[in-house]
């Protein structure tokens, strides 16, 4: 009689163990934030690409300009090469040679300090936006905001508008 009974207590304790995650989920508070839709709309994305926009426009523009002078001489050597003497030929095609490499250079360094400048900047970017939802899930009692690796979330617990929100308050 006490082994039966020590048996069904068992099996009531195991029971209970596997009733009550159910019952501690059921009560979880979650929600859902999409990072793409807020990197397409927050505020603060916005800003720091008009910011980035704005510090590398002259750059840019020098290398433009550039790409036009290095395009004329080109076209120079294509239409006169035929009636230009030889050192003259010689020394435009070293000419163009050079401003090429130059323009290489340049450009590979405008993009890799753009790159840099990029990333610098959405990793502040992406800070706040950590802060503002980890902000918004304490006050709002959350328990869970997940944002990558979902492959479904209902519009109950898709967070991203009221997030969406909060970042165009804060600006």
């Amino acid at each position: 009689m006490k082994t039966h009974m020590q048996s069904v207590v068992g099996m009531v304790l195991v029971a209970a163990m596997f009733v009550m995650p159910v019952a501690a989920f059921a009560e979880m508070k979650i929600g859902f934030v999409d990072l793409a839709k807020l990197s397409e709309s927050a505020p603060q994305i916005k800003a720091a690409q008009s910011k980035i926009d704005a510090e590398f426009s002259s750059r840019e523009q020098e290398l433009i300009n550039l790409q036009r002078k290095l395009g004329k001489q080109e076209e120079k050597l294509t239409k006169d090469g035929a009636v230009m003497s030889d050192s003259e030929r010689s020394s435009l095609e070293r000419d163009i040679l050079s401003k090429r490499r130059d323009l290489k250079r340049s450009q590979d360094e405008f993009r890799d300090d753009l790159n840099i400048r990029k990333n610098e900047m959405l990793r502040q970017v992406n800070i706040e936006i950590g802060e503002i939802i980890e902000n918004f899930a304490r006050s709002e009692n959350y328990d869970l905001i997940m944002a990558q690796g979902v492959m479904f979330a209902s519009e109950r617990v898709d967070i991203t508008d009221l997030i969406l929100k909060k970042l165009s308050a804060g600006r």
